[in-house]
Protein backbone atom coordinates (compact mmCIF):
# COMPACT_ATOMS: atom_id res chain seq x y z
CA UNK A 1 0.00 0.00 0.00
CA UNK A 2 1.05 3.50 -0.82
CA UNK A 3 0.15 5.86 1.85
CA UNK A 4 0.74 9.88 1.65
CA UNK A 5 0.30 11.84 5.37
CA UNK A 6 -0.13 15.33 5.30
CA UNK A 7 0.03 17.54 8.16
CA UNK A 8 1.75 21.28 8.89
CA UNK A 9 3.70 19.21 11.39
CA UNK A 10 5.52 15.94 11.44
CA UNK A 11 4.39 13.39 12.92
CA UNK A 12 1.65 14.78 14.77
CA UNK A 13 -1.20 12.86 15.19
CA UNK A 14 0.57 10.01 12.36
CA UNK A 15 3.25 9.19 14.38
CA UNK A 16 2.05 5.52 15.44
CA UNK A 17 0.51 5.04 12.47
CA UNK A 18 2.99 6.14 10.22
CA UNK A 19 5.92 4.28 11.62
CA UNK A 20 3.76 0.75 12.24
CA UNK A 21 2.60 0.97 8.32
CA UNK A 22 6.68 2.26 7.13
CA UNK A 23 7.93 -1.05 9.38
CA UNK A 24 6.08 -3.49 6.64
CA UNK A 25 8.69 -3.65 3.32
CA UNK A 26 5.47 -3.73 0.93
CA UNK A 27 4.27 -0.04 1.64
CA UNK A 28 5.51 3.29 0.59
CA UNK A 29 4.76 5.86 2.90
CA UNK A 30 5.72 9.57 2.39
CA UNK A 31 5.10 12.23 4.87
CA UNK A 32 4.55 15.82 3.55
CA UNK A 33 5.18 19.05 6.21
CA UNK A 34 6.43 21.87 7.00
CA UNK A 35 8.77 20.88 8.86
CA UNK A 36 10.72 17.46 10.00
CA UNK A 37 13.24 17.69 13.05
CA UNK A 38 13.17 13.71 14.00
CA UNK A 39 13.15 11.03 11.60
CA UNK A 40 10.95 7.56 11.05
CA UNK A 41 12.77 4.64 9.59
CA UNK A 42 11.42 4.21 5.98
CA UNK A 43 9.23 7.31 6.43
CA UNK A 44 10.12 9.67 3.07
CA UNK A 45 10.25 13.18 3.98
CA UNK A 46 8.24 15.78 1.58
CA UNK A 47 9.60 19.25 3.16
CA UNK A 48 7.33 22.18 1.72
CA UNK A 49 6.71 25.37 2.40
CA UNK A 50 3.54 27.97 1.32
CA UNK A 51 5.66 30.72 -0.73
CA UNK A 52 3.93 33.36 1.08
CA UNK A 53 1.12 34.26 4.05
CA UNK A 54 -2.13 35.46 3.79
CA UNK A 55 -2.08 39.54 3.59
CA UNK A 56 -3.28 41.72 6.11
CA UNK A 57 -5.40 43.36 3.24
CA UNK A 58 -7.47 40.36 2.95
CA UNK A 59 -11.53 40.79 4.30
CA UNK A 60 -10.84 39.76 8.56
CA UNK A 61 -13.22 36.94 7.68
CA UNK A 62 -11.21 35.21 5.05
CA UNK A 63 -7.75 35.34 6.86
CA UNK A 64 -7.89 31.94 8.10
CA UNK A 65 -9.46 30.78 4.80
CA UNK A 66 -6.98 32.68 2.52
CA UNK A 67 -3.84 30.58 4.57
CA UNK A 68 -5.24 27.53 4.13
CA UNK A 69 -5.49 28.23 0.45
CA UNK A 70 -2.11 29.09 0.04
CA UNK A 71 -0.94 26.19 2.48
CA UNK A 72 -3.32 23.88 0.23
CA UNK A 73 -1.89 25.27 -3.20
CA UNK A 74 1.69 24.91 -2.05
CA UNK A 75 1.15 21.54 -1.45
CA UNK A 76 -0.41 20.81 -4.91
CA UNK A 77 2.88 22.18 -6.37
CA UNK A 78 4.89 19.67 -4.29
CA UNK A 79 2.44 16.50 -5.19
CA UNK A 80 2.76 17.40 -8.77
CA UNK A 81 6.56 16.89 -8.57
CA UNK A 82 5.63 13.93 -5.81
CA UNK A 83 3.83 12.25 -8.46
CA UNK A 84 6.31 13.36 -11.32
CA UNK A 85 8.86 11.41 -9.60
CA UNK A 86 7.03 7.92 -9.63
CA UNK A 87 4.54 8.10 -6.30
CA UNK A 88 1.18 8.06 -6.47
CA UNK A 89 -0.49 7.23 -3.24
CA UNK A 90 -3.79 4.80 -2.66
CA UNK A 91 -4.92 6.69 0.45
CA UNK A 92 -3.93 10.11 1.49
CA UNK A 93 -4.27 10.67 5.28
CA UNK A 94 -4.73 14.20 5.76
CA UNK A 95 -5.29 16.83 8.63
CA UNK A 96 -8.20 18.81 8.05
CA UNK A 97 -8.30 22.72 8.72
CA UNK A 98 -4.88 23.95 7.72
CA UNK A 99 -5.19 23.57 3.56
CA UNK A 100 -3.08 20.61 3.12
CA UNK A 101 -5.83 18.46 1.55
CA UNK A 102 -7.67 21.04 -0.01
CA UNK A 103 -6.20 19.92 -3.71
CA UNK A 104 -4.75 16.79 -3.36
CA UNK A 105 -7.09 14.72 -5.24
CA UNK A 106 -6.85 17.06 -7.87
CA UNK A 107 -3.24 15.51 -8.26
CA UNK A 108 -3.92 12.05 -7.23
CA UNK A 109 -7.80 11.82 -8.78
CA UNK A 110 -8.49 7.97 -7.84
CA UNK A 111 -6.33 8.15 -4.44
CA UNK A 112 -8.61 7.46 -1.62
CA UNK A 113 -8.89 10.36 0.80
CA UNK A 114 -9.09 10.24 4.89
CA UNK A 115 -9.27 13.37 6.45
CA UNK A 116 -8.56 13.91 10.66
CA UNK A 117 -10.55 16.47 11.63
CA UNK A 118 -10.52 18.32 15.22
CA UNK A 119 -12.55 21.47 15.37
CA UNK A 120 -16.13 22.94 13.67
CA UNK A 121 -16.18 26.30 14.82
CA UNK A 122 -19.43 28.14 16.38
CA UNK A 123 -20.06 31.56 17.48
CA UNK A 124 -22.66 30.35 20.16
CA UNK A 125 -22.98 27.74 22.64
CA UNK A 126 -18.94 26.61 22.59
CA UNK A 127 -15.58 27.76 22.72
CA UNK A 128 -15.78 30.86 21.56
CA UNK A 129 -18.46 32.69 23.66
CA UNK A 130 -17.83 30.70 26.88
CA UNK A 131 -15.34 32.88 28.85
CA UNK A 132 -17.29 35.82 30.18
CA UNK A 133 -15.10 38.42 28.29
CA UNK A 134 -15.94 36.62 25.19
CA UNK A 135 -18.40 39.65 23.84
CA UNK A 136 -19.43 38.07 20.60
CA UNK A 137 -21.00 40.24 18.15
CA UNK A 138 -22.28 39.89 14.71
CA UNK A 139 -18.89 40.32 13.25
CA UNK A 140 -17.10 38.05 15.20
CA UNK A 141 -20.21 35.66 14.72
CA UNK A 142 -19.58 35.92 10.95
CA UNK A 143 -15.65 36.10 11.04
CA UNK A 144 -15.92 32.22 13.47
CA UNK A 145 -18.41 30.87 11.33
CA UNK A 146 -16.32 31.46 7.97
CA UNK A 147 -13.64 29.67 9.28
CA UNK A 148 -14.78 26.54 8.66
CA UNK A 149 -14.72 27.01 4.84
CA UNK A 150 -11.45 24.85 4.90
CA UNK A 151 -13.13 22.28 7.13
CA UNK A 152 -16.38 21.93 4.85
CA UNK A 153 -14.17 21.63 1.25
CA UNK A 154 -12.72 18.91 3.17
CA UNK A 155 -15.89 17.75 4.66
CA UNK A 156 -17.05 17.07 0.79
CA UNK A 157 -14.97 15.37 -1.12
CA UNK A 158 -13.10 13.43 1.62
CA UNK A 159 -14.04 9.57 1.66
CA UNK A 160 -14.10 9.33 4.86
CA UNK A 161 -13.30 11.50 8.36
CA UNK A 162 -12.24 10.25 11.63
CA UNK A 163 -12.28 12.71 14.97
CA UNK A 164 -10.62 12.06 18.59
CA UNK A 165 -14.02 11.91 20.95
CA UNK A 166 -17.41 12.26 20.88
CA UNK A 167 -17.04 16.05 22.48
CA UNK A 168 -15.57 17.36 19.07
CA UNK A 169 -17.82 14.87 17.05
CA UNK A 170 -20.66 16.70 18.15
CA UNK A 171 -19.75 20.41 16.97
CA UNK A 172 -19.82 18.82 13.81
CA UNK A 173 -23.26 19.12 11.26
CA UNK A 174 -25.39 16.34 11.15
CA UNK A 175 -25.58 16.03 7.61
CA UNK A 176 -21.55 14.89 7.46
CA UNK A 177 -21.33 12.66 10.50
CA UNK A 178 -22.74 9.27 8.24
CA UNK A 179 -18.88 9.62 6.38
CA UNK A 180 -17.31 10.34 10.13
CA UNK A 181 -15.47 7.97 12.88
CA UNK A 182 -14.72 8.69 16.52
CA UNK A 183 -11.09 7.42 17.13
CA UNK A 184 -8.68 8.99 19.34
CA UNK A 185 -5.14 9.34 18.67
CA UNK A 186 -4.26 7.09 21.53
CA UNK A 187 -1.61 7.44 24.02
CA UNK A 188 1.58 5.64 24.48
CA UNK A 189 0.53 3.36 28.34
CA UNK A 190 3.92 1.58 27.95
CA UNK A 191 5.73 5.47 28.49
CA UNK A 192 3.16 7.12 30.23
CA UNK A 193 2.99 4.92 33.46
CA UNK A 194 3.10 5.59 37.13
CA UNK A 195 6.38 5.28 38.80
CA UNK A 196 6.27 5.60 42.81
CA UNK A 197 9.36 6.85 43.00
CA UNK A 198 9.76 9.08 40.07
CA UNK A 199 12.70 11.61 40.95
CA UNK A 200 11.74 15.08 41.28
CA UNK A 201 14.85 16.78 39.25
CA UNK A 202 12.73 17.89 35.85
CA UNK A 203 15.62 19.31 33.93
CA UNK A 204 17.77 22.14 35.88
CA UNK A 205 14.27 21.98 38.34
CA UNK A 206 15.35 20.19 41.77
CA UNK A 207 12.61 19.32 44.09
CA UNK A 208 13.56 16.63 45.92
CA UNK A 209 13.00 18.39 48.83
CA UNK A 210 9.05 19.30 48.39
CA UNK A 211 6.41 17.60 50.00
CA UNK A 212 3.80 18.72 47.89
CA UNK A 213 4.05 19.50 43.85
CA UNK A 214 0.90 20.89 42.14
CA UNK A 215 1.29 20.90 38.31
CA UNK A 216 0.00 22.07 34.87
CA UNK A 217 1.28 20.97 31.68
CA UNK A 218 -0.08 23.10 28.80
CA UNK A 219 0.58 23.84 24.87
CA UNK A 220 0.32 27.91 25.94
CA UNK A 221 -0.35 30.33 29.05
CA UNK A 222 -3.89 31.07 27.82
CA UNK A 223 -7.62 31.48 28.91
CA UNK A 224 -8.60 28.21 26.44
CA UNK A 225 -6.56 26.21 28.92
CA UNK A 226 -7.58 27.57 32.13
CA UNK A 227 -4.47 29.49 32.96
CA UNK A 228 -5.63 32.84 35.05
CA UNK A 229 -8.33 30.41 36.56
CA UNK A 230 -5.65 28.37 37.48
CA UNK A 231 -2.35 30.47 38.62
CA UNK A 232 -5.59 32.11 40.74
CA UNK A 233 -6.25 28.94 42.71
CA UNK A 234 -2.41 27.88 42.67
CA UNK A 235 -1.55 31.12 44.62
CA UNK A 236 -4.50 30.52 47.20
CA UNK A 237 -2.97 27.28 48.01
CA UNK A 238 0.19 28.81 47.83
CA UNK A 239 -0.57 31.49 50.87
CA UNK A 240 -2.67 27.94 52.79
CA UNK A 241 0.04 25.74 52.20
CA UNK A 242 3.71 26.94 52.93
CA UNK A 243 5.26 23.52 51.58
CA UNK A 244 3.29 23.50 48.40
CA UNK A 245 5.21 23.79 44.77
CA UNK A 246 3.82 24.85 41.78
CA UNK A 247 5.67 23.75 38.49
CA UNK A 248 3.90 24.83 35.43
CA UNK A 249 5.09 23.56 32.00
CA UNK A 250 4.08 25.30 28.88
CA UNK A 251 5.50 27.66 26.85
CA UNK A 252 4.45 31.62 27.34
CA UNK A 253 1.95 31.91 24.44
CA UNK A 254 -1.19 31.77 23.25
CA UNK A 255 -1.82 28.84 21.69
CA UNK A 256 -5.96 29.03 21.01
CA UNK A 257 -7.63 31.95 21.29
CA UNK A 258 -7.22 35.82 21.25
CA UNK A 259 -3.74 37.07 20.81
CA UNK A 260 -2.63 39.95 23.45
CA UNK A 261 -1.14 43.21 22.55
CA UNK A 262 2.88 42.79 21.49
CA UNK A 263 5.10 42.76 24.07
CA UNK A 264 2.07 41.07 26.76
CA UNK A 265 1.65 37.69 27.95
CA UNK A 266 -0.64 35.49 30.05
CA UNK A 267 2.15 34.93 32.44
CA UNK A 268 3.27 38.50 33.04
CA UNK A 269 -0.46 39.56 33.74
CA UNK A 270 -1.47 37.08 36.34
CA UNK A 271 2.39 37.57 37.89
CA UNK A 272 1.90 41.01 38.49
CA UNK A 273 -2.10 40.33 39.39
CA UNK A 274 -0.94 37.50 42.07
CA UNK A 275 2.17 38.53 43.18
CA UNK A 276 3.02 35.02 44.11
CA UNK A 277 6.01 33.42 46.38
CA UNK A 278 8.14 32.83 43.18
CA UNK A 279 10.45 30.59 45.31
CA UNK A 280 7.76 28.10 45.13
CA UNK A 281 6.21 29.06 41.41
CA UNK A 282 8.61 27.04 38.52
CA UNK A 283 7.72 27.70 35.03
CA UNK A 284 9.77 25.18 32.86
CA UNK A 285 9.39 25.86 29.30
CA UNK A 286 8.63 23.09 27.34
CA UNK A 287 10.43 20.19 28.38
CA UNK A 288 12.08 16.92 27.24
CA UNK A 289 9.71 14.23 26.81
CA UNK A 290 11.53 11.89 29.47
CA UNK A 291 11.19 15.22 31.66
CA UNK A 292 8.12 15.75 30.83
CA UNK A 293 7.12 12.47 31.48
CA UNK A 294 8.92 13.06 35.35
CA UNK A 295 6.77 15.84 35.80
CA UNK A 296 3.75 13.95 35.29
CA UNK A 297 5.11 11.24 37.96
CA UNK A 298 6.36 13.32 40.65
CA UNK A 299 3.41 15.29 40.77
CA UNK A 300 1.40 15.45 43.96
CA UNK A 301 -1.64 16.84 42.00
CA UNK A 302 -2.21 17.76 38.27
CA UNK A 303 -4.66 20.81 37.21
CA UNK A 304 -5.88 20.32 33.99
CA UNK A 305 -8.81 23.33 32.19
CA UNK A 306 -10.13 23.39 29.11
CA UNK A 307 -13.30 25.44 28.08
CA UNK A 308 -15.57 23.55 25.42
CA UNK A 309 -12.66 23.09 23.20
CA UNK A 310 -10.21 20.04 21.58
CA UNK A 311 -9.26 17.97 24.59
CA UNK A 312 -5.27 18.15 24.73
CA UNK A 313 -3.07 14.93 25.35
CA UNK A 314 -1.73 15.60 28.37
CA UNK A 315 -4.95 15.31 29.81
CA UNK A 316 -4.83 11.54 28.74
CA UNK A 317 -1.08 11.35 29.49
CA UNK A 318 -2.17 12.42 33.17
CA UNK A 319 -4.26 9.94 33.93
CA UNK A 320 -2.05 7.22 31.78
CA UNK A 321 0.45 8.21 34.65
CA UNK A 322 -1.60 7.25 36.90
CA UNK A 323 -2.22 11.10 38.77
CA UNK A 324 -4.84 12.40 40.49
CA UNK A 325 -6.56 15.33 38.64
CA UNK A 326 -8.17 17.71 39.44
CA UNK A 327 -10.06 19.64 35.91
CA UNK A 328 -12.89 21.48 35.19
CA UNK A 329 -16.20 20.15 34.64
CA UNK A 330 -16.57 21.32 31.36
CA UNK A 331 -18.01 18.68 28.62
CA UNK A 332 -14.61 17.35 26.68
CA UNK A 333 -13.01 16.57 30.17
CA UNK A 334 -16.31 14.70 31.48
CA UNK A 335 -16.48 12.32 28.48
CA UNK A 336 -12.62 10.93 30.22
CA UNK A 337 -13.53 11.67 33.55
CA UNK A 338 -16.02 10.54 36.45
CA UNK A 339 -15.87 13.04 39.10
CA UNK A 340 -14.80 10.83 42.60
CA UNK A 341 -13.89 7.70 40.12
CA UNK A 342 -10.98 8.63 38.00
CA UNK A 343 -10.38 12.07 39.40
CA UNK A 344 -11.89 15.07 40.64
CA UNK A 345 -14.26 17.85 38.32
CA UNK A 346 -14.42 21.37 39.41
CA UNK A 347 -16.06 24.40 38.32
CA UNK A 348 -14.19 26.26 35.29
CA UNK A 349 -14.74 29.57 36.79
CA UNK A 350 -14.84 28.93 40.34
CA UNK A 351 -11.22 29.28 41.43
CA UNK A 352 -11.48 29.03 45.28
CA UNK A 353 -13.35 25.76 44.64
CA UNK A 354 -11.22 24.62 42.10
CA UNK A 355 -8.72 24.96 44.83
CA UNK A 356 -10.89 23.14 47.46
CA UNK A 357 -10.88 20.19 45.22
CA UNK A 358 -6.73 20.12 44.77
CA UNK A 359 -6.52 20.97 48.50
CA UNK A 360 -8.60 17.71 49.20
CA UNK A 361 -6.43 15.91 46.94
CA UNK A 362 -3.46 16.77 48.28
CA UNK A 363 -4.90 16.22 52.04
CA UNK A 364 -5.58 12.61 51.10
CA UNK A 365 -3.34 11.58 48.66
CA UNK A 366 -1.66 8.80 50.10
CA UNK A 367 -5.31 7.68 50.54
CA UNK A 368 -6.30 8.12 47.38
CA UNK A 369 -4.78 5.06 45.29
CA UNK A 370 -8.04 3.81 43.91
CA UNK A 371 -8.29 6.82 42.13
CA UNK A 372 -5.02 6.70 40.51
CA UNK A 373 -5.67 3.17 39.60
CA UNK A 374 -8.83 4.05 37.85
CA UNK A 375 -7.60 6.71 35.83
CA UNK A 376 -4.73 4.17 34.49
CA UNK A 377 -7.27 2.17 33.72
CA UNK A 378 -9.56 4.39 31.89
CA UNK A 379 -6.76 5.25 29.60
CA UNK A 380 -5.87 1.14 29.23
CA UNK A 381 -9.32 0.81 28.52
CA UNK A 382 -10.70 3.42 25.93
CA UNK A 383 -7.28 5.28 24.91
CA UNK A 384 -4.17 3.41 24.56
CA UNK A 385 -2.65 3.67 21.32
CA UNK A 386 -1.65 -0.24 21.78
CA UNK A 387 -5.36 -1.30 21.39
CA UNK A 388 -6.57 1.59 18.80
CA UNK A 389 -3.72 1.23 16.68
CA UNK A 390 -4.91 -1.67 14.83
CA UNK A 391 -7.74 0.13 15.00
CA UNK A 392 -6.56 3.07 12.51
CA UNK A 393 -4.72 0.62 11.03
CA UNK A 394 -7.97 -0.94 9.58
CA UNK A 395 -9.64 2.03 9.43
CA UNK A 396 -6.82 3.25 6.66
CA UNK A 397 -7.27 -0.20 5.13
CA UNK A 398 -10.26 -0.21 4.19
CA UNK A 399 -10.45 3.30 2.93
CA UNK A 400 -7.68 2.39 1.09
CA UNK A 401 -9.89 -0.30 -0.08
CA UNK A 402 -13.07 1.49 -1.14
CA UNK A 403 -14.67 -0.32 1.70
CA UNK A 404 -17.69 2.16 2.76
CA UNK A 405 -18.70 2.62 5.32
CA UNK A 406 -15.49 0.97 7.13
CA UNK A 407 -15.80 -1.65 10.08
CA UNK A 408 -14.82 2.05 12.41
CA UNK A 409 -18.68 2.67 11.45
CA UNK A 410 -20.17 6.29 11.29
CA UNK A 411 -21.54 8.36 14.23
CA UNK A 412 -24.52 8.09 12.15
CA UNK A 413 -26.18 6.00 9.83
Amino acid sequence: MRVLFLHNNFPAQYRHVAKSLAEKKKNRVVFASHRAVEKIPNVINLIYKPHREGRKETHHYLRTTENAVINGQSLFRACIDLKNKGFTPDIICAHSGWGPALYVKDVFPDAKLLCYFEWYYHAFGSDADFLKESNINFDDAGRIRTKNLPVLMDLAHCDWGQIPTQFQASQFPDTFKSKLSVLHDGVDTDFFKPKPDAPKIFGSLDLSHADEILTYATRGMEPYRGFPEFMRAANLLMKQRPNLHVVVVGQDRVAYGKKLPEGESWRTRMIDELNPDMSRLHFTGLLPYADYLKVLQASTVQAYLTIPFVLSWSLIECLSCGALVVASDTDPVKEVIRDGENGFLADFFDHEAFADKIAYALDHHKELDDIRKSARKTVMDQYAHKKLLPRHLRLIKDIANGTLPPSEGAISG
